[in-house]
């Protein structure tokens, strides 16, 4: 099988011949590595044997960017979505929002009117380039973009953009729904010009680490008509969609298999997303993608992340229904080579007979 059709396989609940494999991995972390021996000439994906491929738009409202200052330590710029924010220059921290687009209602007008899907806000060189050398080599090619609640914050302080859910659910509604129109509109171009991905991998944080970030009626309310339009945009051209969505999530499920979605990403453990009481519960009908504890990769000890993956492999992959990742990026307390033992696990508990 290449890998196109492995993470087909696994996301329609058949048994590949082994467990897809893809992951992500922090900037400083790759950075280490290469100080460990890793080559520096070649891409993560190419080293590693990763297996997806993402295919993204444009989806700001193209403010001008620009770097305001800048250290050893931390850049300050403006953003395309209008903020002003501080960063660690190997983009291992969450930036710091100094400034934020949006305050009222009157600030989001004429951000509103610049999301409209146009040819423009796809980088055809570059995105054909990709998409050629992903079927060349038989990858999972997914089309990428974020959705609702944590894509806004991007323009709304998170404090303020909680406060709107809950006190005008109409306004976050809308400017859920026109994300997603935004979405599904550059979707549809780039698939009428050729750019024919094998489903959709979509992104929008709604847990932390004990519950999701606000209740599932408020999901239902604000949310959920947006996500469903997306979700359904993909699965009526019979293609699978993925969501990303950190932390504790598990409340949200059956929303998200009521609006079309096939897989989650990236079940994390550390906010109690049980891989495989997941599995038992929803793996009919949900493929799982990740899950694997990023804190047992750094331990000294090689037997901790060989328990983990054996553990959960002998439970997540029969049946098909999953593919491995961390379960989130992997951070720089991971050595090369314990990355190189992972992927090794991964390979030898993931084979199916």
């Amino acid at each position: 099988m290449n890998s196109a059709e492995r993470f087909l396989a696994a996301l329609s609940h058949r048994e590949p011949d082994r467990v897809p494999i893809h992951d992500s991995v922090w900037l400083s972390t790759q950075m280490r590595w290469q100080s460990e021996g890793m080559p520096a000439d070649v891409t993560l994906a190419e080293h590693f044997g990763y297996e997806m491929v993402l295919l993204r738009p444009d989806l700001s409202p193209g403010f001008p960017t620009k770097t305001v200052e800048e250290d050893e330590e931390y850049v300050l710029e403006h953003t395309p979505y209008g903020q002003i924010r501080r960063q660690h220059r190997d983009r291992s921290s969450t930036p710091e929002i100094l400034e934020w687009p949006v305050r009222t209602r009157e600030d989001w007008l004429p951000i509103r009117d610049k999301l409209v899907p146009d040819r423009s806000r796809i980088d055809w060189p570059t995105l054909r380039a990709a998409y050629e050398k992903a079927r060349a080599e038989g990858k999972f090619v997914a089309f990428n973009s974020h959705i609702g609640y944590a894509h806004f914050q991007e323009y709304i302080k998170t404090d303020e953009l909680l406060m709107i859910l809950g006190e005008d659910p109409d306004w976050a509604r809308e400017m859920f729904q026109v994300q997603a129109e935004l979405v599904v509109g550059l979707a549809q171009i780039m698939w009428d010009e050729g750019l024919r991905y094998d489903g959709a991998f979509v992104a929008c944080d709604l847990g932390y680490r004990n519950a999701t970030l606000f209740s599932p009626q408020t999901y239902r309310e604000v949310q959920f008509p947006a996500d469903r339009l997306v979700f359904r945009f993909f699965r009526d051209k019979g293609l699978p969609v993925t969501l990303h969505s950190d932390g504790r999530v598990k409340a949200l499920i059956p929303q998200f298999l009521e609006a079309g979605l096939s897989a989650l990403h990236p079940i994390e453990t550390k906010a109690g997303m049980d891989l495989i009481e997941l599995k038992r519960e929803y793996g009919k009908d949900l493929a799982l993608f990740g899950g694997i504890d990023v804190r047992a990769m750094a331990d000294p000890d090689p037997r901790v992340i060989e328990e983990e993956i054996k553990r959960k492999f002998e439970v997540a992959m029969v049946g098909g229904g999953y593919i491995y990742h961390s379960d989130h990026s992997v951070p720089n307390n991971v050595s090369y080579r314990q990355y190189q033992h992972v992927l090794e696990l991964v390979r030898r508990y993931g084979t199916y007979r």
